[in-house]
């Protein structure tokens, strides 16, 4: 019933405001005072009208005197009125009335108000029809998923077996409440999803989804904050209102960092408005009222800036890290990403996923993609072992550029700066096994040298990091010695070099002289997510001792490299030269000419006017040189 009156009275206002727009558009305006005609007379006979427009009976002119000279009058034009005129000199000026015919009057004077109508018409049905769609940028965007729009399950999701674990519990405890609730245990509020960009959080939530057999909302953290004020709180409750309602259910919000930062960082976009959304998601999760059956899970790739308040158990009771996967769970990735690819009997998953350490789920899925349209492109029925070799080239490096123009000068000093990062690597202990040394341009580099580690690594020692430096001098080395000459090519390997030396002293507390302390504390601004200067905690004389003991590290490692290459110097030619004629040595070939032999398969030819199928030459198995897939740089 209150609804019924307000919607009448709605109308009321809107007539009320129609035929006041129709009076205000269709009433012409009047110039200057009215007067009648026994005034009009008045005014003529004493010679105080200058100049007047006749336009049917309709008079107006303008005065000699008075206050407000111009004036309007409805006189009747006679024969006298006209010799009047004409003997008191008055300016005389006749317009013809308008000849247009009545509905085109009419459309003219309604034609305002019929737009206003139609405007007020529009906003009155949005404004009635689904819960008033024209004010309804307070409600909530998230989107009700079903069994029928989400078909993805845990089958669709490898390589995080724990997370995968943490999760089903969630869903058995939606499905199953008694068998948790009669041993005094409660649902987690919230589970926060937590891992580096391309992991598969929100996979797993999708994944959650086609499980749980509930109502699952999904939304993104951007879309709670607008340009209005006070619509992210809004839109909060109304997510959580509807959660109620379809209770028990699970709510979902991607990128939580973007509405969860920590409150009272104003620099770089810090408002009230999106703190006073996070107090609001607050007071859901864990308020005076409490949201049984709601689930809240959120996925995010920066933990470090949300809010304690988000954090404390309560609300976010359960913390999911989703990590990059192992080689097994590598292995897993590429078996769901090629279920629905023909592939050749020869292709061999595990060499795959050996030989991509640090690979992400999204990279292997993008591998897999760039393999198939490699295979398409060839003209195949069957994914082949080589465009998968082919692929991982590609997502690695970049594609090939063999159309560069090099000269044989710059060609002899890339392949002498790289045989001198592939020989370091190969005497030297405790380093990862050189798989693959090319000088054929990709990316931005004119050379690359791989290093395949054997096995997944989580940490480093003190020698590995040491032999990194010796390895990453090696190209600048080389070209001293045999060519006598420095170029810019080394300048990422020196500036690796360094970076890695100052870790080793201010972070990892792996120098003998300062001991196991740590230096410089990064000063991080929450909005801004980034590290923008690093807090200079240490005095100046110890920032002496830091930069010697830098330039000590980088010298000895110098000398280290220097002594072995030139007691190598054989064996650095041969490399150099296998590379001039093959372009690309793997480890087999480096393996021979460690042992004096010659290297005695063809040699490639040129490629460049080849169709794609047979551009084979030189083709070999990359991959990425340790957890952070940075392949050695050569010259750039």
């Amino acid at each position: 019933m209150r609804q019924s009156h307000k919607t009448i009275l709605l109308w009321v206002l809107l007539i009320a405001m129609f035929f006041s727009f129709y009076s205000i558009f269709s009433t012409t305006p009047k110039v200057g005072k009215e007067i009648d005609l026994s005034q009009f007379w008045t005014e003529l006979s004493n010679d105080n009208v200058r100049s007047i427009k006749i336009k049917g009976k309709e008079i107006t002119g303008e005065l000699v005197k008075g206050t407000q000279r111009k004036f309007t009058a409805r006189v009747l034009l006679t024969e006298h009125l006209i010799g009047d005129l004409r003997k008191l000199k008055v300016g005389v000026k006749v317009q013809k009335e308008d000849d247009n015919p009545f509905w085109q009057s009419a459309l003219l004077s309604w034609l305002p108000m019929i737009f206003l109508f139609v405007i007020f018409i529009f906003f009155m049905r949005q404004l009635q029809s689904g819960g008033g769609k024209a004010m309804s940028f307070g409600k909530s965007k998230a989107r009700l998923m079903t069994n029928q729009t989400n078909k993805i399950t845990f089958a669709d999701v490898a390589g995080v077996d724990e997370a995968k674990e943490e999760l089903e519990e969630i869903i058995e405890f939606l499905k199953h409440p008694k068998k948790f609730t009669r041993l005094g245990g409660r649902i987690p509020k919230g589970v926060l999803l937590m891992g580096s960009p391309g992991t598969g959080k929100t996979l797993l939530a999708r994944a959650i989804a086609g499980e749980a057999g509930v109502p699952f909302f999904s939304i993104a953290g951007s879309d709670f904050v607008e340009m209005f004020v006070g619509v992210g709180a809004s839109r909060v409750r109304d997510l959580f209102e509807q959660g109620k309602k379809h209770a028990p259910c699970i709510i979902f919000i991607d990128e939580l960092d973007a509405v969860g930062r920590h409150r009272g960082a104003g620099l770089g976009g810090g408002h009230d408005e999106r703190e006073q959304t996070l107090n609001q998601l607050l007071v859901e999760m864990d308020g005076f009222e409490s949201n049984e059956g709601v689930i809240l899970i959120s996925a995010t790739n920066r933990p470090d800036v949300l809010d304690p308040a988000l954090l404390r158990p309560g609300r976010f009771d359960r913390r999911v890290v989703v990590p990059r996967p192992d080689l097994r769970g590598r292995l897993g990735i590429l078996k769901v990403h090629t279920r629905k690819t023909p592939l050749e009997d020869t292709v061999d998953l595990e060499q795959i996923a050996r030989g991509t350490p640090g690979f992400s789920g999204a990279d292997l899925e993008n591998l897999v993609n760039e393999g198939a349209l490699l295979a398409a492109r060839a003209d195949v029925d069957k994914l082949r072992q080589k465009d998968l070799e082919q692929a991982k080239d590609k997502v690695l490096m970049g594609a090939e550029r063999k159309s560069m123009i090099i000269s044989d000068e710059e060609k002899k000093l890339t392949a002498y700066h790289e045989a001198g990062h592939a020989l370091v690597a190969k005497l030297l202990p405790k380093t990862d096994p050189v798989h693959k040394v090319t000088i054929i341009p990709r990316g931005m580099a004119l050379g690359l040298t791989q290093q395949l580690p054997t096995e997944d690594r989580h940490t480093i020692s003190r020698t590995q990091a040491w032999n990194r430096i010796r390895v990453l001098l090696g190209g600048r080395v080389a070209e001293e010695l045999v060519l006598e000459e420095m170029t810019s090519g080394a300048g990422n390997d020196i500036e690796q070099a360094t970076e890695l030396a100052r870790k080793m002293v201010c972070e990892w507390g792996m120098s003998d002289a300062l001991g196991p302390l740590s230096f410089g504390k990064k000063d991080e601004q929450i909005f801004l997510g980034r590290e923008i200067a690093q807090h200079r905690d240490y005095s100046e004389q110890t920032a002496q001792e830091i930069d010697r003991e830098v330039r000590a590290f980088i010298d000895k490692a110098y000398r280290d490299v220097h002594e072995l290459l030139k007691a190598n110097m054989d064996f650095l030619r041969r490399m150099a030269e296998g590379l001039l004629t093959y372009e690309t040595l793997d480890a087999n070939d480096i393996e021979r000419l460690a042992k004096g032999q010659e290297l005695d398969r063809p040699k490639p030819l040129d490629t460049q006017l080849l169709p794609p199928e047979q551009q084979d030459a030189g083709e070999e198995k990359p991959s990425p040189q340790g957890p952070d897939r940075e392949p050695e740089p050569g010259l750039a």
